[in-house]
């Protein structure tokens, strides 16, 4: 998505640095007429009722009874002058100057007219936000800039106008409002979702295979938000409390032999369950040649994998704890210990060490004899 080029600053920009950033909440959905607007303006009536200010700038309709009947009650800010029937534009400098706690703003992604302040409308939200006043808005995760391609390729829609993710993940609350999409088609059907003669811009996402997976989208997405703020409190916590939800895979790499067989299983574990997976390799001395031969086989099939290969340095069992913890990592798959029975009886195992270290963390213990897919 290309850059857009901003207008010069308001004189009320000046003092937007020493305000406290506005709070953002987005209603995320994966269609048109899954209830997002309804939801937006039943919870702009109860902040307005416990006492905030709230301006209504802008919310879409199409006619539906139930989320007419929520408009009433609400201060509102007309549509800058710049806008025409058809394209009504949010008026970012009259809600500054009123200067309210929340703002209501419906369709993230709506392009605005020409010649308006900003070209798109969640880039009217950002600066909105930047100004300390809160904003409640609608998306739907087909407007995101980074499923452009998946969203084509499910619905056969090319969506033109996108929101970066950036506006998704640096929201302060995402809540998925969830439709069942025969429930959804079941609406269009009865005529509920849009005006009689109306055709939505993208009416071919309106049937129930591509709604399916349109919520699927929305569900990975709300699902990965989860997943962040758990992320966020685990490390707010420290380091060994266990805050995972979704599951993360370590495949550990050794030099010593092959990990073929260690990655395919690792691979093949991630696969089952939809989760990111890594190869991890420590360096802790220098290596033969016959060893960085074993590396490099072991590197070429994570990359063929399309595994993401993490390369450390240090002592390999307290690199490997230190990772596991600070990248919520779930299970692990290594290797069985190659060390002589000498080694075995004066110095503890890896293995031994690591299940000392993560209690919280599953490890599985494979075989290493060599793998009949290795070059050496």
């Amino acid at each position: 998505m290309t850059q857009h080029q901003k207008t010069s600053s308001s004189p009320s920009d000046s003092s937007s640095s020493d305000r406290k950033k506005g709070l953002h909440k987005i209603f995320l959905g994966y269609a048109p007429g899954t209830g997002k607007t309804f939801a937006m303006l039943d919870e702009a009536h109860r902040r307005l009722k416990r006492g905030q200010s709230v301006i209504l700038a802008c919310a879409e309709t199409y006619g539906r009874i139930g989320t007419e009947q929520l408009l009433p009650g609400f201060e509102s800010i007309k549509a800058c002058e710049s806008s025409n029937a058809e394209n009504k534009d949010i008026d970012v400098e009259a809600i500054i100057a009123r200067n309210p706690e929340l703002v209501v703003i419906d369709d993230l992604a709506h392009k605005n007219a020409p010649g308006s302040r900003h070209e798109f409308r969640w880039e009217d939200v950002q600066e909105l936000l930047q100004n300390g006043i809160s904003v409640l808005s609608t998306l739907n995760v087909y407007s995101l800039e980074s499923l452009n391609d998946k969203v084509a390729i499910l619905t056969g829609v090319l969506v033109k106008d996108t929101v970066p993710d950036t506006v998704l993940h640096s929201a302060d609350e995402i809540e998925f409002v969830d439709l069942t999409p025969q429930a959804a088609m079941n609406r269009l059907a009865r005529g509920e979702m849009f005006p009689e003669g109306y055709e939505h811009p993208y009416k071919a996402i309106f049937t129930e295979e591509r709604l399916t997976a349109l919520r699927e989208l929305a569900l990975r997405e709300a699902a990965g938000r989860i997943d962040e703020d758990i992320e966020g409190m685990r490390k707010a916590h420290g380091p060994s409390k266990p805050w995972q939800v979704q599951e993360r895979i370590m495949i550990c790499i050794g030099s010593s032999a092959s990990s073929l067989r260690i990655i395919r299983r690792g691979w093949k574990i991630a696969q089952r369950m939809q989760c990111p997976v890594y190869a991890v390799y420590v360096k802790e001395r220098s290596l033969s040649p016959e060893e960085k031969l074993t590396v490099e086989d072991d590197f070429r099939l994570a990359n063929r994998l399309g595994i993401e290969i993490i390369q450390l340095e240090g002592q390999v069992a307290d690199r490997i704890v230190e990772f596991a913890r600070e990248n919520g990592i779930t299970q692990i798959v290594i290797g069985h210990s190659t060390r002589s029975s000498l080694q075995q009886r004066f110095k503890r195992s890896l293995i031994a060490e690591l299940a000392g270290e993560l209690r919280n963390i599953d490890i599985l213990v494979m075989a290493t004899e060599k793998d009949p897919g290795s070059s050496h």
